[in-house]
């Protein structure tokens, strides 16, 4: 007997079952509509029990048999939930608010309610099934003990519910019930099968997911609100009603749960589905070869069987690079051996399987008396060769020749997938490396700048890559002060981006306690002894405005020159110092030098990184200091945004046949007095 047949048999005695209690179900509830007597009420629940064990077990076949469209079975989930949500809503405009259903025990009445409660049992067994059958879809390990756990803590809510035939007890209702919630939290975070999905799948169980969610909330509190739904499932089960209720809290929770964890999943969901499709390519061309993604495992498994198919007693491959061969696997022959043995049979190109048979050489050197290799070509490419030889004078025949070229075009090609899976991993992490050190920038400059009648700011900064090594800022100070920063960090990309976010704590603790530029530059000096290696160094500029006394204060350490613009006229502020990092003795100290400046209305100080001056155009001349001094002496006088356009204008005008090869920072503060 199959599968089907047997599962045929077992719903059609669970159906059996279900009908048969069901009808003594009706029959009771006839006879005793009214469960004032424990007894009477007891037996009652039991019956309820019954039914809905008989019809969930009569379900579950029929959910099992549809765990591979894992999206069907939780969108019938939903539309049974929606047809709860529709019959409360019913139930509610047109019976009202419940009292003539406790007190009419009329045969028409005890009809109706039970009907009802089968449809809320059938919803019941079906979407509890449901959750089951997701529960153990894809999982890998043995999770029955949680699962049961959670169905017996449901089973002893179900009858816990008659102790309230005693107030006295109402606590182990109450605990059962808290316990189940706890459980159906847990178990709903078995949801492995949404890993599987495809990227159009996950955001349609995106869409649903919420929808669903929403809509067993709502039910849950339709339940808790409708007087109508609790004696309609009071009137047949105490416990029903409670159970119910919890399917419908398993159901808010389980979908939310989803929710979060397919949009989790989908920043991935791209890469997997391509993955998906370079596994079915690479099971379609290579039948032999076990789908392994890592080059080295996958080469091992190639030389492995490469053995068997040919019959022979060793094997190995080699791999071309641009420092001549390499050894990437072998099978009963050293390493050492491996290499000699290939560069011995290569002297002469390969173009299709060559073998040797009784070379004088061979014997003697590696005790084969036959060996025959076979090119890998990928897209007419020649990447590399698969070896194999044996111990005895037999030859490769002409078959084990065709065997062998037409196994190597399959390793071929699932060596050279490998290497493209391996690389698409590798780009996704540097992908996630440049997102967190995106974020960081992001969080590192300033969005807002202090505001005062005194000065006028400006800022903008263009990485040359994804993330760069630039930063400035300001600091709001005590006695009418304000603090400004540029600094540059020596290399670009990442670990300039994280060495700028360490610059950003230093100077902003550091400008809250040291009132002398210098100073501020030689403490920070300091502290990034510890953190920077001996390649990287960090050029700055910072300085001090006192608009109270109108006076400003600057130290530079081997940062470019401060161009700075007064009564039109443009000059570049040169105060003396070397690069952060460059010395950590007296020497750095003492190479600072600070300049005090007399402030007029309307002085421009433009702060810039050595992007702008160095930027290049197509026949790799630079923009040079005397453009952008031009550019900043004929705009002086317009507002702060307006020359740092034309700067930015300029320069790409000048650098537009030619990338950006370095970051570019620009601050400009104007004095007003």
């Amino acid at each position: 007997m199959n599968l089907k047949s047997v599962i045929k048999l077992t719903r059609s005695r669970s159906l059996e079952n279900a009908v048969v209690v069901s009808v003594l179900l009706l029959i009771y509830n006839f006879i005793f509509p009214i469960h004032s007597n424990p007894i009477v009420s007891f037996v009652n629940e039991v019956l309820v029990f019954l039914t809905i064990f008989f019809i969930y077990n009569y379900i579950s076949p029929y959910t099992e048999l549809r765990k591979d469209a894992p999206l069907s079975l939780v969108l019938n989930a939903g539309i049974l939930g929606a047809l709860v949500f529709f019959v409360i809503s019913l139930a509610n405009s047109a019976i009202g608010d419940g009292n003539s259903i406790k007190s009419d025990t009329g045969a028409v009445n005890t009809l109706f309610t039970t009907v009802l409660n089968y449809i809320f049992i059938i919803v019941l067994a079906y979407i509890f099934s449901t959750f089951r059958t997701l529960y153990y879809l894809r999982q890998k390990k043995d999770q029955s003990l949680y699962f049961n756990t959670m169905l017996f803590f449901f089973v002893m809510t179900f009858f816990s519910e008659f102790a309230n035939f005693n107030s006295s007890l109402d606590f182990i209702h109450d605990a059962f019930y808290i316990v189940t919630i706890v459980l159906i939290s847990l178990n709903s975070l078995k949801v492995s099968w949404i890993a599987f999905l495809t990227k159009k799948q996950k955001l349609y169980l995106l869409l649903i997911s919420i929808i669903l969610s929403i809509l067993f909330g709502f039910n849950f509190g339709l339940l808790n609100e409708s007087n109508v739904i609790k004696m309609i499932l009071f009137k047949l089960s105490v416990g029903l009603y409670s159970v119910f209720s919890l399917v419908m809290i398993y159901g808010m929770i389980y979908f939310g749960v989803i929710f979060f964890t397919t949009l989790f999943h989908l920043p991935t969901a791209e890469a997997f589905d391509r993955r998906s499709e370079e596994i079915s390519s690479l099971m379609d061309l290579t039948k032999l070869i076990t789908q392994v993604f890592d080059f080295k495992e996958l080469a091992d498994s190639i030389i492995n069987f490469t053995t068997k198919i040919c019959n022979s007693n060793a094997a190995w491959l080699v791999t071309i690079s641009e420092d001549g061969i390499e050894v990437n696997a072998v099978n009963n022959i050293g390493y050492v051996e491996a290499r000699l043995a290939a560069e011995l049979f290569l002297k002469d190109s390969v173009n299709g399987v060559y073998s040797i048979t009784n070379a004088d050489e061979i014997d003697e050197r590696f005790n084969f008396r036959t060996v025959a290799v076979a090119p890998l070509n990928v897209h007419n490419k020649l990447s590399g060769y698969l070896f194999t030889a044996r111990l005895s004078e037999v030859d490769f025949d002409k078959d084990e020749k065709n065997t062998l070229q037409t196994y190597a075009d399959y390793a071929s090609v699932a060596l050279e997938n490998a290497k493209l899976i391996a690389e698409s991993i590798e780009k996704e992490r540097l992908e996630k490396e440049l997102d967190v050190a995106r974020d960081v920038q992001r969080k590192i400059l300033p969005v807002n700048f202090p505001v005062s009648d005194h000065y006028e700011l400006s800022a903008l900064f263009i990485p040359a890559f994804e993330v760069g090594g630039d930063y400035y800022d300001f600091f709001e100070l005590s006695d009418n002060r304000l603090g400004f920063i540029v600094a540059d960090v020596s290399g670009k990309g990442i670990s300039a981006a994280f060495i700028m976010a360490e610059l950003k704590g230093i100077f902003e603790s550091l400008a809250k306690i040291v009132n002398s530029p210098t100073e501020l530059l030689v403490k920070a000096n300091e502290i990034l002894k510890d953190s920077l290696d001996k390649k990287n160094f960090v050029t700055a500029v910072y300085g001090i405005l006192d608009y109270k006394n109108g006076v400003v204060k600057i130290a530079r350490a081997g940062h470019t020159p401060i161009i700075y613009c007064c009564g039109g006229k443009i000059s570049r502020l040169l105060p003396k110092g070397i690069g952060l990092g460059l010395d950590y003795s007296e020497k750095f100290e003492n190479s600072l030098e600070e300049l005090q400046i007399n402030l007029k209305d309307g002085d421009v100080f433009v702060i810039y990184s050595d992007g702008i001056p160095e930027a290049k155009n197509s026949m790799n001349e630079d923009f040079g200091y005397e453009r952008f001094e031009k550019i900043v002496a004929s705009n002086c006088g317009k507002n702060l945004d307006g020359i740092a356009n034309e700067i930015v204008k300029e320069i790409t005008l000048f650098s537009k046949d030619h990338t950006q090869h370095d970051d570019i920072t620009l601050v400009i503060i104007r004095w007003s007095s």
